[in-house]
């Protein structure tokens, strides 16, 4: 039977191959939805969006450079506490660094953004058994939003002015 050795008490014991897995099973604790930074997080992203978007209620559209790429938030949807906006960024270099497309909920009673598809993946949910045929993480919804956080944060830091939208500009 093969033997596995780990350090204990700076000596080295052996354990069989069985012994050793039961060992990380138990050390292994089940996956849990952090919901409070979850939340918080959301909650922030709200407020980058209308940061970057305050006229939203007036006009469809947004957009400005952020260095060679070209960003572009647009109103899709409008109810009375709910707004889906799409932000597209597009580069010079798309044939290296591709494009990004987010659909996003802004829930204005809530005052929370949260990603709804995340380059054409619909329907995050809010966690995954792991492994899994689409090899999400259990966390990918959280993952997508952080994305989101810092996507947004690096809007704000280095945008540059409104663009005029001209049909050969846009982004896709």
């Amino acid at each position: 039977m093969p033997l596995d050795y780990q350090l204990r008490s700076g000596a080295f014991q052996s354990f069989t191959r069985e012994e050793s897995m039961a060992v990380q099973r138990a050390r292994k604790r089940p996956f849990k939805t952090d919901l409070v930074r979850l939340h918080a997080l959301c909650e922030a992203n709200y407020i980058r969006l209308l940061r970057l978007f305050p006229e939203y209620e007036q006009g469809n559209l947004r957009e400005f450079a952020v260095g060679p790429a070209r960003v572009r938030i647009e109103v899709l949807e409008r109810s009375r506490y709910t707004t889906f906006f799409r932000l597209h960024q597009s580069h010079a270099e798309e044939r290296w660094l591709g494009h990004l497309v987010v659909d996003v909920r802004a829930y204005h009673d809530a005052g929370m953004l949260e990603v709804g598809a995340f380059q054409s993946h619909r329907r995050v949910q809010a966690r995954y058994n792991y492994p899994n045929a689409q090899m999400f993480q259990q966390d990918e919804k959280a993952q997508q939003n952080q994305f989101l956080a810092d996507w947004l944060e690096h809007c704000l830091a280095n945008g540059r002015a409104s663009l005029p939208a001209s049909p050969s500009q846009r982004c896709r």
